[in-house]
């Protein structure tokens, strides 16, 4: 019975997230239920409050810090025009020849700097709307263009990303973010490539076969009236966070003595199991500063911007945690599935 209630639990929960329920309230109802038709209707509670809570709790405690310095960093980048002047060089440089390939390479270098996602779409859309437009190329192919670029070998596979899952992992692996850097690039030029010519091919068929950018009555209007840093400006928030990101997991915390995390009262830890995700806080803590500095003139309202950016973080790490508890509910009901195989 226990097997059918992790395959409801999880199968309802995949739907009624899909409906729009949020999974701040899914998660500890569908984890419930699958206690409850595991037979442990007495279990609902202590699974509750002492497992689901904690884990959840657990999560924050390690990786709130990286949530809200990607979400305040992202925010403070768009609001400073960084990201539009980036997402604009790229579309000046390669424009009509290259419609799709433009928009995958300005959201990538963006998300591969620790632009949040979110922010990149809303930077890159209001440009990349005109150059599909202006090139005939189906408008439907740009979200798909977008989703290449931001949130396929940037956050899973290039060496150095400062995204949050590639940052997750070395807490438990004792890794660093730069962590199998041949595999990575390897596997970011397959994803980049393939996709690449996957929507390009499916373009030119579509423009073949008479469709065009269409008539879309909604667009959402461009940030031409908001000053804009030079290129240079722009991107040296990223080349701050990727290098000092290098610099701290290769050379700066490697170099310092550690120890005291071996202590009972820091949690007893091998240093090395820090160092990935230290190395990622810390470069984000320094170019959070540095954008702040750099662009000091063209702050309209700071903070606003820093509230707006700490704010932004709060749904998406409780969502994630969530989750993350609700996997341990159902890792405990599948362990006990296996027991009783074995007995």
């Amino acid at each position: 019975m226990s097997t059918m209630a992790i395959l409801i639990s999880l199968l309802l929960l995949m739907f009624l997230a899909y409906r729009g329920v949020t999974v701040l309230i899914l998660a500890p109802l569908m984890a419930a239920l699958a206690v409850l038709l595991s037979g442990g209707a007495t279990h609902i509670m202590p699974t509750y409050t002492q497992l689901f809570m904690k884990e959840l709790g657990l999560y924050l405690i390690k990786f709130f810090p990286l949530f809200i310095l990607g979400s305040l960093f992202g925010k403070l980048v768009a609001d400073s025009g960084a990201a539009h002047t980036i997402a604009d060089w790229f579309m000046r440089r390669l424009g009509r020849r290259h419609v799709i390939l433009t928009v995958v390479l300005a959201c990538a270098l963006l998300t591969y700097g620790g632009v949040s996602l979110f922010v990149v779409a809303f930077a890159v859309y209001p440009i990349g709307a005109v150059i599909f437009r202006e090139s005939g190329t189906p408008k439907r192919y740009m979200p798909a263009a977008i989703a290449l670029g931001a949130f396929t070998f940037t956050m899973t596979a290039l060496p150095g990303a400062p995204s949050i899952q590639n940052a997750i992992p070395t807490a438990y692996l004792g890794t660093t973010t730069f962590a199998a850097p041949g595999l990575g690039i390897i596997a970011s030029v397959v994803m980049l490539w393939l996709g690449t010519w996957i929507l390009q091919s499916r373009a030119r068929k579509a423009m073949a076969n008479g469709e065009g950018y269409g008539d879309h009555d909604i667009e959402i209007p461009s940030n031409d009236a908001v000053p804009r840093p030079g290129l240079l400006v722009a991107l040296l928030p990223i080349i701050v966070v990727i290098g000092l990101n290098a610099a701290f997991s290769y050379w700066i915390l490697p170099s310092l003595d550690l120890s005291v995390l071996r202590e009972e009262r820091f949690g007893s830890i091998d240093p090395a199991s820090v160092v990935g995700l230290w190395s990622v806080l810390l470069a984000l803590m320094c170019a959070i500063v540095f954008v702040i500095v750099l662009n000091w003139k063209r702050w309209d309202n700071l903070t606003t911007t820093i509230n707006k950016g700490s704010l932004g973080a709060m749904l998406p790490i409780f969502n994630t945690a969530s989750e993350v508890a609700y996997g341990a509910v159902i890792a405990g009901l599948a362990s006990d599935i296996y027991a009783l195989y074995r007995l």
